[in-house]
C-alpha cells in the first residue's frame, strides 16, 4: 500500500495501536538489550542493542565519534564479537542516508574480526557467523528478519535515513512483496516521541504536516507506518520501550550529551 499524502502533526508521535510496544531484556554478558519475543521464536538469530555497561570504562563502540579512545573501542569490539559468539562484525561509516549493503559469501568466508565496508546506513546478510552492526546514540536501529529465507538486516535510521527511505532500501534487500508479510521487524531503542523536538522541516521531509513550531516527533512511529504500508504484518512489527535519553536504559544519548555510541546488532548464529 502506498503513503497517501502528510499526517497530521497530531499523529506524528503516535504509532498504529495494532504495533506492540517491547520491553527488551537486558543481557548482561555483552552488555545490551535483547527482544525477548525473538529470543524466545528465533532461536538461530543473534540479536541486541549494546548498553554503555558498568564503569569505570564505557562499552563505547563508537569508531567514529571520539568518545573513547580508540584502543578502548576496539576492545570493545573484539568484546562485542567474542561474547556473540560470531565470527566477525560488519560496520561502516554511516551518513544518514539510504545505501544499503549486502555481505555475501564470497565476501565474508575467511573473514574474522571487525570489518569496515564502505559508507552506508544499512546492512543485509544471509550468511552464518557475520554480525550485522549499526552505531546510535538517538537514531533508530532497525532489526529486519525474513524467517524464511533466513536474512537479516540492520539499520541505522535518524530523520535524513528516514526521509531516504532507508527502511524501503532494507526490506527491498530482503524480500519480494510476496514474501513481506512474514518479515519481522524491530524498531530498536532510541530517542522517544516525548523527548526528540525537531523544526517544521522534519516533519515535512518525513512525510507529515509540518506544525507552526518545534514539536516533538517519534520517528519509531513513522518507521512503523512506513513498514506496514510497505506490506510487512502488523503482528511482526514491533517498537523498543526504552528511550535512548528519559528511560535510565544505560544507553549513550547525543542530546544527552555523549559522544560514546552503542550498536544494534543483528547476524546469523553459526
Amino acid at each position: 500500500m502506498k503513503r497517501s499524502g502528510t499526517q497530521s502533526a497530531t499523529d506524528a508521535h503516535l504509532a498504529p495501536a495494532e504495533v506492540r510496544r517491547v520491553r527488551e531484556a537486558l543481557d548482561p554478558g555483552v552488555p545490551s538489550l535483547v527482544h525477548p519475543e525473538w529470543a524466545a521464536e528465533l532461536p538461530w538469530v543473534v540479536q541486541g542493542t549494546t548498553t554503555r555497561g558498568v564503569g569505570p570504562t564505557w562499552f563505547d563502540l563508537g569508531l567514529f565519534s571520539d568518545g573513547s579512545p580508540a584502543d578502548a573501542v576496539r576492545a570493545s569490539w573484539d568484546r562485542l564479537i567474542d561474547a556473540t559468539g560470531m565470527r566477525a562484525a560488519v560496520h561502516a561509516r554511516q551518513v544518514h542516508g539510504a545505501e544499503v549493503r549486502k555481505h555475501e559469501l564470497r565476501d565474508q568466508r575467511r573473514a574474522t574480526g571487525l570489518t569496515l565496508a564502505p559508507e552506508c546506513d544499512g546492512h543485509v546478510t544471509s550468511e552464518p557467523g557475520v554480525l550485522l552492526a549499526v552505531s546510535a546514540a538517538d537514531c533508530v536501529p532497525i532489526f529486519i528478519v525474513d524467517p524464511a529465507a533466513r536474512t537479516v538486516g540492520a539499520l541505522h535510521a535518524g530523520w535524513r535515513g528516514v526521509a531516504a527511505g532507508v527502511l524501503e532500501r532494507g526490506l527491498a534487500a530482503l524480500a519480494t512483496q510476496a514474501a513481506r508479510t512474514a518479515v519481522r521487524v524491530h524498531l530498536g531503542p532510541a530517542i522517544c516521541g516525548s523527548c526528540y523536538e525537531v523544526g517544521p522541516e522534519v516533519f515535512e521531509a518525513v512525510g507529515l504536516a509540518p506544525p507552526e513550531r518545534p514539536a516533538p516527533i517519534d520517528l519509531r512511529g513513522v518507521l512503523a507506518r512506513r513498514a506496514i504500508e510497505h506490506g510487512v504484518g502488523r503482528e511482526h512489527v514491533t517498537i523498543s520501550e526504552h528511550c535512548t535519553l528519559c528511560t535510565s536504559s544505560g544507553l549513550f544519548s547525543h542530546r544527552g550529551g555523549d559522544r560514546g555510541r552503542q550498536v544494534g546488532y543483528l547476524g546469523i548464529r553459526v
